[in-house]
């Protein structure tokens, strides 16, 4: 979700509890006092060490016992933690720091509460340590023996306290990991590797700004703009090596897991046996991807083919691309008919065609020099979506559609018809709140239909609920599927249950087929599909697993829950208590055992 931050640049105290959340408003929040400390965690009980049983994967797996269940209100605690190879700060990281303070306390200070690390890390969006491979406690049912693999969801979890303004989309990826075998099931928390996380680790503090939060008036973008540059003068960082984050979502194509995020290139992941996960490096293939890429690809279960994107504020705004079933980049295809910079962060594909739309949300100068965000809304804008041929060459067949009111950030499916094109994606109503809002976002399911002969464009909703991050099952991506699995906002970004859509249904009514609710104060994440059986094709799409991390905000616990995806009540067919909380995050993947032998 860390859209246009590498282009955007290379162009350009006692901390209070957080346990309390503030009043949501621009004008609710105090001055804020000098934000001297270097980090925030949850004060959580470490792991005791043993040696585990062995299992089918190794005989020597070293893993670690779960602690105690957490008290039932932790109190948050601020306290410096060491940085293994930190060195003594140089003058010059001295005097930065300095600067930094200054443009944080007195020309930028966070003092709308969306940008208030008070408020945006408070409750269970505060970040955690690192977490070795750790055993978890199965508390209820037991776990289906096809989730044989690992269910692993990437999200901000910031390394440091923010020195002033943070976004949610502004943390270091941190990825959850529960490693699942023979029932048995192991929880891994780990940073992805980035340049960005490892340079500011050596230094023992944030080196560079928060995009999302850090550009917002003209004032404060030219101080941090110089900063950055005197800094990358110095030799602090390197902007050749990646300025990005890695902490929105993963994919698997190419026989390479990868960890994303747009503002920078992929990074290569490894699982190890006993279910630790390392960063294997910054991944350009071959040279032939530079600068970002969409943290949505598109993977063909067929064919086994990866379709991609880039999009910027500088011509061309978007870029089409895809890699071959072996992972080798294909030429560019640039799309100029597309005028203006667009918030373009998912995309569809069917088996013939590949569709992107340009939303009322995009690189907005004058909102940023007057003290907006630098990504905004464009009011007078008419959305529309964009068909390419899915192997186009060049923009010579691109065809752009009108949609007025059509604004979605999130794609789930689409698919081919005679003379037409079908896409199911979640609508947002209240596009202004996108990015500063979150709580104020309705998003509602629609279908809508692309009549290639005539130019016409329909659209129907499939629910009036307030949904997103809704996924299919993955052998059903580009081809006609039935189900939806999408979350419930109550509001975004918290989740409070997931709902099953029959979006097959020809009548305009309400496709709620299934659900299933947390209950009070349990909130949860993006829930993913597991087929019970991926490789039989007589399988119903529905036969499989939904699978999701819960927090209970009152215990203070957080469960790995799997649920029947075939019941109306999408009955708990397995909880599992996990070692300690897992912050709320983004997207999601599960990786069978037979792929992660494979990386």
């Amino acid at each position: 979700m860390d859209a246009f931050s590498s282009s955007f640049l290379s162009s350009t105290l006692t901390f209070p509890s957080l346990a309390t959340r503030p009043p949501i408003g621009p004008s609710s929040l105090p001055q804020i006092p000098s934000l001297n400390i270097s980090a925030v965690r949850i004060e959580e009980k470490q792991p005791q060490s043993l040696t585990a049983e062995p299992s089918s994967q190794s005989s020597k797996t070293q893993v670690h016992k779960p602690p105690p269940p957490p008290p039932r209100r932790a109190a948050l605690q601020t306290r410096n933690i060491p940085k293994k190879g930190a060195a003594e700060p140089s003058l010059p990281v001295t005097i930065f720091n300095a600067l930094d303070d200054v443009i944080n306390n007195f020309i930028d200070p966070p003092l709308r509460s969306f940008v208030d690390p008070r408020y945006v890390l408070s409750q269970n969006f505060a970040p955690v340590e690192e977490l070795p491979p750790t055993e978890c406690e199965v508390t209820d049912g037991s776990l289906p023996l096809c989730l044989d693999g690992a269910y692993i969801r990437n999200g901000p979890n910031p390394q440091f306290l923010p020195r002033g303004p943070y976004h949610l989309f502004d943390g270091d990826g941190m990825l959850h990991s529960i490693r699942i075998s023979q029932g048995r099931a192991i929880l891994c928390s780990r940073y992805v590797k980035t340049y960005k996380y490892t340079i500011e680790r050596r230094a023992g503090s944030p080196i560079l700004p928060n995009v999302f939060s850090g550009f917002n008036g003209l004032t404060a973008s030219a101080a941090r703009g110089a900063l950055s540059a005197a800094r990358i003068l110095t030799g602090q960082f390197n902007p050749v090596n990646g300025i990005g984050l890695a902490n929105t979502s993963l994919a698997l194509f190419g026989g390479r897991l990868y960890a994303l995020g747009e503002s920078d290139l992929p990074y290569s992941l490894r699982l190890k046996p006993d279910g630790d996960i390392e960063t294997l490096g910054r991944h350009d293939f071959d040279g032939k991807l530079v600068i970002s890429m969409t943290a949505h690809p598109k993977v063909d279960p067929e064919t086994g083919e990866a379709f991609a994107f880039r999009y910027g504020p500088v011509p061309p705004f978007l870029t089409y691309f895809r890699f071959d079933a072996r992972g080798r980049k294909q030429p560019d295809v640039p799309i100029f008919s597309l005028t203006s910079p667009s918030f373009l962060h998912d995309f569809g594909i069917t088996k013939k065609y590949a569709i992107f739309a340009d939303i009322q949300i995009g690189m907005n100068p004058v909102e940023m020099v007057t003290g907006g965000s630098p990504v905004g809304t464009v009011p007078n804008k008419v959305p529309r979506l964009g068909i390419i041929p899915r192997y186009a060459k060049d923009e010579s067949e691109m065809r752009w559609f009108n949609v007025p009111g059509f604004n979605i950030v999130h794609s789930i499916n689409a698919w081919d018809e005679e003379d037409a094109i079908i896409m199911v994606a979640p609508n947002i109503l209240s596009v202004e709140h996108t990015l500063e809002r979150l709580d104020m976002i309705h998003a509602s399911v629609e279908m809508v239909r692309i009549d290639l002969k005539t130019g016409m464009v329909t659209r129907h909703p499939l629910s009036t609920r307030n949904l997103d991050f809704a996924v299919i099952n993955p052998g059903y991506v580009g081809k006609k599927n039935k189900y939806v699995y999408a979350a419930v906002g109550n509001p975004m970004p918290k989740i409070s249950g997931v709902v099953k859509l029959d979006v097959s249904q020809t009548e305009r009514k309400e496709c709620i087929v299934g659900s299933r609710m947390y209950g009070s104060g349990c909130y949860g994440g993006e829930p993913f599909f597991v087929a019970r059986e991926p490789d039989n094709p007589e399988a119903e799409e529905d036969d499989g697993y939904i699978v999701s991390y819960v927090h209970d905000e009152k215990s203070g616990e957080s469960k790995f829950l799997v649920t029947d995806a075939k019941t109306p009540n999408l009955d708990i067919v397995a909880a599992v208590r996990l070692p300690r909380r897992v912050p709320y995050g983004f997207h999601g993947l599960f990786v069978r055992e037979r792929d992660i032998k494979g990386l």
